[in-house]
């Protein structure tokens, strides 16, 4: 039986976004390509400062000045009244007009990295979820606060009609995490962009939100687009894994490929500097030497070669590999796998 591929819900090629600042100019985003499912969790992870949710801010177009994107293509395929589809590229609307509005929060919602920031501490959390139902729902108050309480249920808040009039600050964080997932999910979006959701949230409550997550998700068949560090997280989480690193992906792959088979170096330092029941006690962990370059003295070629344990001279610092199919549905940007080094990739396949 044939099995088609669904159309990715989110298409996004050769984004770039840059900060043109006095010192010179950041290109905090250089050039990712992704494509995002329906019903798919997509992971992106790396270290702090690698563009991940600048990636993000340019796709709900909230990158603040002096950023702007510079080049680039972000696809949103939603469904019309009329049962067809409509392609929109989220980089040709106007940032400020009445359709990027009804994309922001109404078909792509944002769950912050902190929660307490992004509620107003003078308005009480119901009436500002109320207030996002009835922009992009045709609806009045009264049907809004139900469909605000229902949410609050299916988050698991307890007292929900209390807690709807009460003020973020009146809220633990945990309460304060889920009424932001409430607020997020009011409007049914497509797609769901959790920006470290459990970062500022104790173990514990850090379980119950992921899970919380995956069962909407699941119910709902809405796509999650999940960034974060933790790579504990992404391999509890995430379908397919994006791994990104000074604004380029480095490595794409469903996410066992990912944690069992890493193709790129980084990839595979990442995952050996996580502590595991196997590690001897008392054992120093490994680490990547060195540190991500100062934005405005990126090395040419293969942002990574200058950490990189299988750095080849002559050729990873003179231009930058493309990001090429190394298997089935994995990519990997490294010259290991391809290009001038087919000869050095037959040797570390079968070392």
């Amino acid at each position: 039986m044939n099995h088609q591929q669904p159309e990715p819900l989110l298409t996004i090629r050769d984004l770039k976004v840059h900060f043109f600042m006095d010192e010179g100019v950041v290109r905090a985003v250089d050039g990712i390509s992704l494509d995002v499912y329906p019903g798919q969790v997509f992971g992106i992870v790396g270290e702090s400062g690698c563009g991940k949710s600048v990636t993000m801010k340019a796709l709900l177009r909230i990158v603040e000045t002096p950023g702007r994107i510079v080049s680039g293509e972000m696809l949103l395929r939603r469904p019309r009244p009329d049962g067809t589809v409509e392609v929109v590229d989220l980089a040709k609307l106007d940032a400020r007009g009445a359709e990027m509005r009804e994309v922001r929060g109404g078909q792509i919602a944002l769950i912050p990295q902190e929660p307490m920031a992004a509620f107003s501490p003078v308005h009480t959390v119901g009436s500002q979820i109320i207030e996002a139902i009835m922009l992009h729902r045709d609806v009045n108050e009264r049907e809004a606060r139900k469909m605000a309480l229902q949410q609050f249920r299916d988050v698991g808040i307890p007292a929900p009609e209390q807690r709807l009039d009460e003020y973020s600050w009146q809220l633990s964080g945990g309460l304060r995490q889920r009424a932001m997932i409430a607020m997020a999910l009011s409007c049914n979006p497509l797609v769901l962009i959790a920006d470290e959701p459990t970062t500022a949230v104790d173990v514990t409550t850090q379980a119950q939100v992921l899970r919380l997550l995956r069962r909407l998700q699941e119910e709902r068949n809405s796509a999650i687009i999940f960034i974060t560090h933790d790579l504990g997280v992404i391999a509890q989480m995430a379908d397919y894994v994006t791994v990104m690193y000074l604004g380029l992906v480095m490595e794409q792959g469903p996410v066992d490929k990912i944690f069992h088979e890493p193709k790129h170096p980084y990839t595979r330092a990442l995952l050996e500097s996580i502590p595991s029941i196997h590690t001897a006690p008392r054992q120093d962990l490994p680490t990547i030497s060195g540190s991500i370059p100062h934005p405005f003295n990126r090395p040419a070629g293969c942002p990574f070669y200058p950490r990189c344990t299988k750095y080849m001279p002559g050729v990873c610092d003179q231009q930058t590999p493309a990001l090429l199919p190394v298997g089935e549905k994995q990519l990997v940007s490294c010259f290991l796998y391809h290009g001038q080094s087919q000869e050095v990739a037959n040797m570390e396949v079968t070392a």
